[in-house]
């Protein structure tokens, strides 16, 4: 039997990928890899290994999560390197638990191999330090996905000390807009959106609660960061911001770079 590894492909930029990770590219007899993975890292697979598309498209599934983990067991009969190679890290909603699972089931050896999750490539490409003290003190990494899978995200639990990281805030920001007002949060607190952070075709756009609902949807993948750290003005806001009590919601407001 070989052994099965759970790769990080980062965020998009072939440079930002581990040591180990292009390593074990470079001595693939198999990948099966998601549709988040840039093109560059994909070059980086060994010339001979079989490469096979598992991610989805336009939102359908090439296969289901069974079938992958069924040719995650299988293959590691026959190579002695297999890779699953995943966008971003594989532990951050990468259906990794399912996966590993399987191999356990399987006694297929198998090795996590961690990644830069999109959260941290997208506050890096726009400054931001998501646990910045003057503005935070607790980080939610979070999905807006609207699958029946799963538990929803406590929209109540997001307090004006939180950084919220929003993976696949789906098409319409004004639902989000919508769940973040009801929660209590102020119209005045910041967002920014990343879409293909660290990739040839990245975006930024600055904004607002308040705004938020007006912005034209960017590319996928995209990923939103809320919270008074997604400001290019931190250092101002904060001069008000910590004279509210950790639970308040409702922190006196500030203006919006």
């Amino acid at each position: 039997m070989g052994k099965v590894y759970l790769v990080g492909a980062g965020p998009g930029d072939p440079e930002l990928l581990t040591v180990k990770a292009a390593r074990l590219l470079a001595r693939a007899g198999i990948v099966f890899h998601d549709s988040l993975v840039s093109r560059e890292i994909l070059q980086l697979i060994a010339r001979d290994a079989e490469v096979i598309d598992v991610g989805k498209r336009c939102g359908r599934k090439l296969l289901t999560q069974d079938e992958i983990n069924s040719l995650l067991v299988s293959a590691a009969a026959n190579h002695e390197v297999v890779i699953r190679l995943k966008g971003g890290d594989p532990l951050i909603f990468g259906r990794a638990g399912e996966e590993i699972e399987a191999l356990r089931n399987a006694a297929v050896d198998f090795e996590v191999v961690p990644g830069i999750t999109a959260a941290l490539g997208a506050a890096a490409v726009a400054g931001i330090s998501l646990t910045d003290r003057r503005a935070a003190s607790q980080v939610v990494i979070s999905t807006f996905s609207r699958s029946t899978e799963g538990p929803a995200l406590d929209w109540g639990a997001i307090t004006s000390t939180t950084t919220l990281a929003l993976y696949m805030p789906g098409p319409d920001y004004a639902e989000v807009a919508h769940r973040l007002r009801e929660g209590g949060l102020p119209d005045d607190l910041p967002c920014v959106i990343v879409s293909n952070a660290t990739g040839a075709e990245e975006q930024i756009r600055w904004t607002s609660l308040a705004r938020l609902a007006d912005e034209e949807k960017l590319p996928a993948p995209a990923l939103m960061i809320v919270g008074r750290v997604a400001s290019q003005k931190v250092q101002e806001i904060s001069k008000a911001f910590w004279h509210s009590t950790p639970n308040d919601r409702h922190a006196p407001r500030a203006a919006v770079s």
